[in-house]
């Protein structure tokens, strides 16, 4: 069966606002230091604008996958365009920290509401099966690219004026906006049956936003010690008192029972350890480039484009790739490359030339290339049409969990490692150190991934489904 042109372009327009997503996290990262020059915010401060858009986009992300289900994926995905846009605008002209936290924290929201919606309106516009998974390849490989892409064109905003990280998003936003309006449609898709579980969705926002505090809190784990763990039992509290509710609820906001889906479970799990291990390694090859070896922005950003190459390999390798082998075969490899770029980046020196550590960024691509597309199939791939919002939002939950997660160990276990220590050779070793981080999360995806082979090996033939394949 094909697909009408008008669905391609409904593809081209959701591809370019996960790209806005990408590029906009990575933009802002790279800009952090003209931005406390400028408005001489404190550390505390600086670190602030990063975690409000991770606790607005992380605390947010499984009521907005819900919301697309319950309101209208359309609907939702235009409005908090609408939305991104604008705050991401008011950032541009923030003159005092709290703007700008303000601006990130609801330009998180917007993000964790859009993004499941437009991930939801992909599986429900392409039929399952080869044309759904190339869309999703494509898809998925445009996300990663558009963070590789933001750290290089970051760079050469921030030395042209760091309010242009802002003011670029809103432009892009514009240009999606203009083009969202005509083409995606309101095509009498199926809405999720029920009113509105109010007290799910309170309790399950406040968990996510507690996890997601407390796990940006590790970071500087000695630093109020009680409040981090506070933050994390008052997150468990509020989870269990959430799973009770959805229990009892005639029309709840996540049904449970889609979590004894075994593909799905592994999916997420893996997709946390996945961003965790990359983000981490990200954030430690930043510091090892630019405070160890003096390399500029533009240059740091340069050096990761490599990472990149999944933007072409994924919508051209990975489909034939699947296809040939199944998802969970082509995960594995790209986790086993993933896992020999962190491990040969293990003997990193200060004396390294980019030749050096260009295969560890290469494989890193393959990577991403093999694992973010296909475990996005495996995550929405037999779930009712009028789940699909919710699937979205569990995988998107987990991806961005994850990157939290591995950005706070790795800065705690490099904190640790160095101590008290200076001097490029301390701070090298406290690296190596806190590179251990990523590997053992990638380690451990990959071991999840051999149970899930070895799950689908044991299963008879009739049992078996392209989501476990």
């Amino acid at each position: 069966m094909s697909v009408p042109a008008r669905t391609w372009g409904v593809l081209i327009v959701l591809c370019g606002a996960i790209f806005l997503e990408g590029i906009d996290v990575a933009m802002l990262n790279v800009a952090l230091p003209s931005i406390r020059a400028d408005l001489g915010l404190s550390t505390g401060m600086l670190s602030g604008v990063v975690s409000a858009y991770v606790l607005g986009y992380g605390g947010f992300m499984l009521l907005g996958g819900r919301a697309a289900d319950l309101l209208g994926r359309r609907r939702m995905f235009l409005f908090w365009l609408v939305v991104f846009l604008l705050f991401s605008g008011l950032g541009g002209f923030a003159d005092e920290g709290w703007v700008l936290l303000v601006a990130r924290f609801v330009t998180g929201v917007a993000a964790a509401f859009m993004t499941p919606a437009g991930l939801s309106l992909i599986t429900t516009n392409f039929p399952e099966g080869p044309q759904r998974n190339r869309a999703l390849l494509i898809y998925a490989g445009t996300a990663a690219g558009g963070f590789a892409l933001g750290l290089v064109i970051g760079g050469l905003l921030a030395a042209i004026g760091w309010r242009w990280v802002f003011f670029a998003p809103v432009l892009l936003a514009l240009v999606i906006l203009v083009a969202a309006i005509p083409l995606i449609k309101d095509q009498g898709e199926r809405r999720a049956a029920g009113g509105f579980d109010v007290a799910g969705a309170i309790s399950v926002t406040g968990a996510m936003i507690l996890l997601v505090y407390g796990v940006v809190r590790l970071e500087h784990l000695s630093d109020g010690p009680l409040l981090t763990a506070a933050a994390f039992a008052g997150g468990l509290a509020l989870l269990a008192i959430f799973v009770a509710v959805e229990r009892r609820s005639a029309a709840p906001l996540v049904r449970l029972g889609i979590l004894r889906s075994g593909p799905l479970v592994r999916a997420n799990v893996m997709a946390a350890l996945l961003t965790a291990s990359f983000f981490g390694f990200q954030f430690l090859v930043t510091l090892y480039l630019q405070e160890l070896r003096g390399w500029s922005t533009i240059q740091t950003g340069l050096a990761l484009l490599a990472a990149a190459a999944d933007v072409v390999l994924a919508p051209t390798l990975t489909p034939w790739l699947v296809n040939r082998f199944g998802n969970a075969k082509v995960v594995l490899g790209g986790l086993v490359s993933g896992l020999l770029a962190y491990a040969l980046f293990l003997g990193v020196g200060l004396d390294w030339t980019y030749a050096a550590m260009l295969p560890s960024m290469l494989l890193i691509g393959l990577m991403f290339a093999f694992v973010y597309g296909p475990l996005t199939i495996v995550a929405t791939d037999g779930i009712a049409e009028h789940e699909q919002g919710l699937a979205g939002g569990l995988i998107n939950s987990s991806f961005q969990f994850g990157a939290a997660l591995g950005l706070s160990m790795v800065t705690a276990v490099n904190v640790a490692a160095l101590g008290a220590a200076t001097g490029a050779e301390a701070g090298l070793e406290a690296m190596r150190t806190a590179l251990v981080v990523p590997v053992t999360a990638t380690l451990l995806a990959a071991l999840i991934g051999v149970a899930g082979l070895r799950t689908r090996a044991r299963k008879p033939a009739g049992d078996e489904v392209l989501s476990a394949t």
